[in-house]
């Protein structure tokens, strides 16, 4: 892994200074060109893990932190968890290839600013970018509706479900759900085998499973209601 790029904190400059948080080269590339086209915006900083990109984030005091959702070790959720209690005031915008509401909707729970998908076009990136600099919070516009909808009835609700999962738990819920093997979610986030079935283990206790077989049923049926959701947002849409 490169060391993380920055520019020196010390440089003077009425630009909007961003931190960018992507594993992949290609994908980092585009959104520096991207920015970087953009007047009033500039990257001060790069890195390919969330450990680099909070060390970042530290020492370099950047106005915003665009972060991909999923990155080698820690995920782009615990990166969101631990920017905000380390450093409150640098807002955090998730850009994600994940269309799921929940997605959108754990971000936001965990201190997130503002969720964008990728598939996104560049003018809705930067809208989204400009969006949280001002203070105001950004979803695409996609999987907003049901957003909201469920956070204007989130605080009658305790939390339990999926919903009472950590970031890195869900994760492993979900690609269970999805009928991916333990060995194949270790080598996917980037973990060992034993840490996954760690994650198994807690996740059947909170969710009250009984047995391997029941929580990998509850994670399919939560799939499958989640995509009918999905499905259904979009045939209302259109």
């Amino acid at each position: 892994m490169k060391k993380t790029k920055a520019s020196p904190k010390s440089r003077k400059s009425q630009k909007k200074r961003i931190l960018l948080v992507e594993d992949h080269p290609m994908t980092r590339m585009g959104l520096k060109m991207m920015i970087a086209s953009e007047p009033g915006l500039e990257i001060c900083g790069e890195a390919g893990s969330a450990g680099e990109a909070l060390d970042a984030a530290i020492r370099l005091e950047p106005d915003l932190v665009l972060t991909d959702v999923s990155l080698p070790g820690r995920s782009g959720f615990e990166l969101v968890q631990d920017i905000h209690s380390r450093c409150p005031e640098i807002p955090v915008l998730i850009l994600s290839m994940h269309a799921e509401t929940s997605y959108a909707r754990r971000a936001l729970e965990i201190g997130a600013r503002g969720y964008i998908m990728k598939s996104e076009h560049s003018d809705r990136v930067l809208e989204a970018i400009h969006t949280v600099l001002r203070g105001r919070i950004y979803v695409s516009e996609a999987i907003s509706g049901q957003l909201l909808e469920f956070l204007s009835h989130r605080s009658k609700k305790k939390q339990s479900g999926p919903d009472a999962l950590s970031p890195r738990e869900f994760e492993v819920f979900k690609l269970i759900g999805e009928g991916v093997s333990t060995q194949d979610i270790a080598k996917r986030l980037n973990l060992s085998p034993k840490t996954v079935e760690t994650h198994r283990a807690h996740i059947k206790e909170k969710l009250h499973a009984a047995t391997a077989a029941h929580l990998i049923a509850m994670a399919a049926d939560w799939i499958a209601r989640q995509s009918m959701a999905e499905s259904n947002s979009s045939c209302s849409v259109t």
